[in-house]
């Protein structure tokens, strides 16, 4: 079953705060290998480009709930993606429109390597 529309607009509100909040927040971020080889300066431009990111429309976005982006920083296309885990980062998370019952982890990587 899919989830309600009010459920959708809660778990994009949670990706929204957790997104510009930047690591650190309430959950993590990770950035591929391809990512981090570009450097320091560039993986600050990626995540600055990520926390500003509010390019969703309905081909990026079907669902609402602000999980993904597709965006370019220094000549390179990058995407990033929301997972939601349980707490423990065993598991799935039961639901991700609770915050307690979910730990975010957002990825940072190179078009090329998805």
């Amino acid at each position: 079953m899919s989830p309600s529309i009010a459920t959708r607009h809660r778990i994009s509100d949670l990706n929204d705060a957790f997104r510009r909040a930047g690591p650190g927040a309430s959950g993590q971020w990770v950035m591929t290998r391809g990512v981090a080889d570009l450097g320091p300066d560039f993986t600050l431009l990626a995540m600055r480009a990520v926390r500003e990111f509010d390019g969703f429309t309905g081909d990026n976005d079907p669902y609402g709930e602000h999980d993904f982006g597709s965006f370019n920083v220094g000549g390179q296309h990058l995407f990033w993606k929301i997972d939601y885990y349980d707490p423990t980062m065993t598991y799935g998370s039961e639901d991700p429109a609770v915050s307690a019952l979910t730990c975010r982890v957002l990825t940072i990587m190179l078009a090329s390597e998805y």
